[in-house]
């Protein structure tokens, strides 16, 4: 048997699929930057919790294409708040995300249907 070798298919920057996380997150609800950090980590495309430096920098990014707009939030007691939610642009490029995605999906099953039915494993 051969020395398993420390390989991880499929690794590669996290940050790929990070604004498709963020337009999902705001798409079910507006949040704050820090709650995105929590909810995104859900997605199965970050190891662990989001880095905050890298959320907010595609958050600032987004709001200056357009895909998404904040406003401050100060009703509550304590410090200010920055309220993030998605813009109707923002929808439509998640839209293009999810037939994006759902295309790699068939292809992923495609390719790995095609080795099961080879025989292999």
């Amino acid at each position: 048997m051969r020395e398993e070798k420390n390989i991880k298919p499929g690794s590669g920057r996290q940050e790929r699929y990070i604004q498709a996380s963020i337009l999902l997150g705001l798409s079910l609800r507006p949040s704050y930057g820090y709650e995105l950090i929590s909810t995104i980590q859900s997605y199965g495309f970050v190891e662990g919790e989001a880095p905050p430096g890298m959320v907010y920098r595609h958050l600032r990014q987004m709001e200056d294409d357009n895909l998404v707009q904040s406003e401050w939030e100060t009703k509550q007691a304590g410090a200010a708040k920055r309220i993030y939610t998605i813009t109707d642009e923002g929808k439509e490029v998640l839209s293009y995300w999810i037939k994006f995605m759902a295309n790699k999906a068939r292809q992923l099953n495609n390719f790995v249907q095609m080795y099961h039915d080879a025989g292999k494993d």
